[in-house]
């Protein structure tokens, strides 16, 4: 069981997604619209792995599906997720101020 929710959890894709539901519901088109590199169709095909891993939950409202993480049924990697999450986060934070705050010329700007 282990072995299969770190397969399931292993793609790129499927994390966002995760990422996504982390804290809030979200339909299939609104996960989509913030995932534009990819069709609906390949999101589609995502959130159905994640819904039979038993990782994300499902309800219908109208023609919506709705999703939203279990972080149950993802135990300790729930906390690796988010400590993953954070680190990035604060990677991407760091060199957008030291962008900011650099002075002179950019790297390979001019000769």
């Amino acid at each position: 069981m282990a072995q299969d929710l770190l397969s399931v959890v292993a793609s790129p894709r499927r994390r966002e997604i995760l990422r996504l539901v982390w804290t809030e519901e979200l339909t299939a088109g609104a996960i989509h619209s913030a995932m534009p590199d990819v069709t609906f169709g390949a999101v589609s095909l995502q959130l159905k792995v994640l819904l039979t891993a038993g990782l994300v939950t499902r309800r219908v409202h109208g023609t919506s599906r709705i999703y939203q993480v279990d972080r149950r049924s993802l135990g300790p990697v729930a906390s690796m997720l988010q400590t993953m999450w954070s680190d990035a986060l604060h990677h991407l934070k760091l060199r957008a101020e030291l962008k900011e705050s650099r002075r002179g010329p950019a790297p390979g700007a001019g000769a």
